[in-house]
């Protein structure tokens, strides 16, 4: 009779181990709702800022705006465009901007990472010394470099320092078969102290014990580089060689301000600039947004090619 009354007052209470387990239900719901509401904020402004113009964008290269008046066109626009001349100009500058670039403004920052993760004083202030050119505005640095570097005249710091070497000096901006190279010295100077600290970072997590064990092998600067340095930083590598192919692709201040935007004979046409050009000069909104739409494809195929090679290496 004890036992029964005493399972009746248990089944009679309520089940106290329920309160515990809703109240961190509770918790975890809340919680989501609080991250969902971050995630929504960032989504919106991404939807906002970034996918709209994009999917806006796409959808523009199918119409053309005639004084306010839009009428869709289909592939005329692209085919207008690829038909262009100027298209293959600015295509095969901007290809030869980008191959010079990863000579240059892809392995000098490498370079320059190695050479001051050697120095043991003033690492900091080295450091500074090559970040400071990231710090000025870029159409400062452009204006100082044709003003002042490029000017054809003796004048110029570059056909000065020529001269003085007894070499024929160079009309830089001015001779289409310098204007490329001349746009790459500029970007790679003002861009190159981003990349690096990237690549100093990268160098000081390499464990020291596989340069010991390197040194004790006999291996010279050059193996030690060859066979510890690159192998141990090729990730990071990989991801800024198509960080940079992806930036030089979309060339743009550097010929409006170096070359006032086509250089002579067409020399610096990029395909940002002549994006640049249908849009504000020759009002074709229609073309401008065809030409993205082509430098999306392609960039996001170079990207697609990336990530599937990556993953195989990995």
């Amino acid at each position: 009779m004890t036992t029964v009354a005493a399972d009746a007052v248990v089944a009679s209470e309520p089940d106290s181990r329920a309160k515990p387990g809703l109240t961190r239900r509770a918790r975890q719901v809340r919680n989501n709702l609080t991250g969902y509401a971050f995630l929504i904020g960032a989504l919106a402004c991404f939807a906002l800022f970034s996918w709209y113009p994009m999917v806006r964008g796409i959808v523009m290269s199918f119409q053309r705006t005639r004084r306010g008046v839009t009428t869709w066109v289909g592939w005329d626009n692209y085919e207008r465009i690829i038909n262009d001349p100027a298209f293959w100009t600015a295509w095969q500058n901007t290809i030869y901007f980008t191959v010079l670039a990863l000579v240059l403004g892809y392995a000098v920052p490498f370079l320059v990472a190695i050479v001051l993760n050697e120095f043991r004083h003033a690492k900091g202030y080295l450091r500074i010394l090559v970040y400071l050119p990231v710090m000025i505005p870029p159409a400062s640095a452009l204006f100082l470099f044709k003003y002042y570097l490029y000017d054809p005249s003796d004048a110029g710091l570059f056909n000065a320092i020529l001269k003085f070497l007894h070499l024929p000096t160079s009309q830089w901006m001015q001779s289409p078969g310098m204007t490329v190279t001349a746009m790459v010295l500029a970007s790679t100077w003002m861009n190159m102290g981003g990349a690096v600290l990237i690549y100093l970072a990268a160098l000081q997590n390499i464990p020291g014990e596989l340069y010991e064990a390197a040194e004790l092998d006999g291996s010279g600067l050059l193996r030690r580089i060859w066979h510890v340095t690159i192998p141990e930083t090729r990730l990071i590598l990989s991801l800024m060689a198509m960080l940079q192919v992806v930036a030089t692709m979309q060339l743009f201040i550097e010929p409006l301000i170096l070359a006032n935007g086509a250089g002579s004979q067409d020399s610096a046409t990029s395909v940002a600039y002549l994006i640049y050009q249908h849009g504000f000069f020759q009002n074709d909104l229609g073309g401008a947004a065809a030409l993205g739409v082509i430098m999306l494809l392609v960039l996001g195929g170079f990207s697609a090619v990336y990530a599937r090679l990556s993953a195989k290496q990995d």
